[in-house]
């Protein structure tokens, strides 16, 4: 007989993205009120246990993603696809800015029918709006494994802000969050 979840497991949900370079979109959701974890990592492909060159060749069929662990009762899937379409270009086909490949594509690998239904219609919804000058190209699918990125990748923007590629590059992503107030974290 399965134990019933905790209380605070049940306020626990995941939302698997990939909008690009995982280092980007990981330094966006851990600034979020509600979010518990972000992990970056690989999903969405064939190849079991890869690695980031493998992925970074573009021949395992992977996406660089990001697992955002959450909890709903503060911050929505929702709200959570809102800053996602904000903070990257759902519009470019297998690539964001300068990273090009199928491995930087914008991919949403849902957890649940009811994340299904939400991306879906949030996408229909930003497209009937024209709040994007172009058609999304965003893949809708289910999630099936994750695999956890290497050590190093792990709170990149954090440990490498005076880097180029993280001034230019990531910093603006999380430029893009004051969009947001109500949504950040105290950040100090």
């Amino acid at each position: 007989m399965e134990k019933a979840k905790s209380e605070s497991e049940q306020k626990e949900e995941l939302a698997t993205l990939g909008g690009g370079c995982f280092w980007c979109t990981e330094a966006v959701f851990v600034r979020l009120k509600g979010v518990i974890s972000v992990m970056s990592g690989y999903s969405g492909g064939s190849v079991e246990n890869p690695t980031y060159d493998q992925v970074s060749m573009g021949k395992t069929g992977h996406a660089e993603v990001v697992q955002v662990k959450f909890n709903p009762k503060i911050i929505s899937f929702k709200e959570i696809l809102e800053v996602f379409f904000t903070t990257h270009d759902p519009t470019t086909l297998n690539r964001q800015g300068a990273d090009i490949g199928t491995q930087y594509r914008s991919i949403i690998l849902y957890h649940s029918e009811e994340q299904r239904r939400t991306a879906e219609a949030y996408i229909k919804e930003l497209e009937y709006q024209k709040k994007v000058a172009s058609p999304i190209v965003t893949q809708v699918k289910p999630f099936k494994v994750f695999y956890e990125a290497e050590e190093f990748h792990k709170d990149y923007y954090e440990k490498n802000r005076d880097n180029t590629y993280s001034s230019i590059v990531i910093a603006p992503k999380v430029e893009k969050l004051k969009k947001y107030p109500s949504l950040l974290k105290n950040q100090g």
